[in-house]
C-alpha cells in the first residue's frame, strides 16, 4: 500500500542521492547489495543484544536505500533484468533475516507469551509468500497490483514496533506483530484472489522458460 502510494513524497529525498551516486559513478547494484548486507548486519547484532532503538533507527536507514537502488536504476536507462532479480533476493534475506532476528529476540530475551512468538513465525512465513504470490502471479501474466502488507508496511510495523519497545513503550512489539501476522495472511489471501479473477486466470498452465517440457 504505501509502496503505491507513498512513492511521491520519497521521491523529494530520494532523487537528489540517487543522482549523487549515480554522478560518483556507482552501481544500482552495488547500492543493493551493500545496503542488504549492512541490515542484515545489523539486524542479526543488535536486536537479540537488545539494542532496539538502534536497531530499528539503522536498519530502518539502511534498508530504505532499497528505494534508491531502484530509483538508480531508472535514472539509468530502466534497470536490468538481472538487477530486479537480485533486488528482489536480497528483500527476501533481509526481511528473513529482520524478522528471524525479531523472533529471536521475543523467545530470548523478550520471554514472549507462545502466542504472539506464534504470530512472529506466521508474519516470518508470510512475508515471503506474499513476494512469492506477486513474483508467480507476474510470471504468469496477472497484473498483482497493491495489497496490505507489503514491505513498506512490513518493516515500518516491524521496526516501529522494537523501536517503541526500546523507548519503554509497552506491548508495542506485541501489538505489532499481531497487526502483520493478521494483515499478511490477509494479504496472501487477497493476492490469491486477485490472481483468480485476472484474464486467462482458467488457461492452462505453461512450463517455465527453459524447462524440459517447454523444449521444442
Amino acid at each position: 500500500m504505501l509502496s503505491v502510494h507513498g512513492r511521491r513524497p520519497a521521491a523529494v529525498v530520494v532523487e537528489p542521492v540517487a543522482k549523487a551516486l549515480l554522478a560518483l559513478g556507482v552501481a544500482p547494484n552495488v547500492v543493493t547489495v551493500v545496503s542488504a548486507v549492512i541490515t542484515i548486519a545489523l539486524a542479526v547484532c543488535l536486536i537479540p543484544s537488545g539494542h532496539l532503538v538502534w536497531a530499528a533507527v539503522l536498519s530502518g536507514l539502511f534498508a530504505a536505500m532499497d528505494m534508491i537502488d531502484g530509483t538508480m536504476a531508472r535514472m539509468s536507462g530502466g534497470g536490468t533484468k538481472f538487477g530486479a532479480t537480485l533486488d528482489a533476493t536480497c528483500d527476501r534475506i533481509t526481511d528473513g533475516a529482520l524478522f528471524s532476528a525479531i523472533t529471536w529476540w521475543l523467545i530470548f530475551r523478550y520471554d514472549a507469551p507462545t502466542a504472539t512468538v506464534v504470530a512472529s513465525f506466521v508474519v516470518l512465513v508470510a512475508s515471503q509468500v506474499i513476494s512469492y504470490v506477486k513474483a508467480r502471479g507476474e510470471a504468469s501474466g496477472f497484473t498483482m497490483v497493491g495489497g496490505l502488507i507489503e514491505r513498506p508496511e512490513r518493516l515500518l510495523l516491524g521496526l516501529g514496533g522494537i523501536g517503541l519497545t526500546g523507548l519503554g513503550v509497552p506491548l508495542a512489539i506485541d501489538i505489532a506483530i499481531w497487526l502483520l501476522a493478521f494483515g499478511s495472511v490477509f494479504t496472501v489471501v487477497q493476492r490469491l484472489i486477485q490472481a483468480s479473477k485476472s484474464p486467462h486466470a482458467s488457461a492452462p498452465a505453461e512450463p517455465p522458460a527453459g524447462s524440459k517440457e517447454a523444449m521444442p
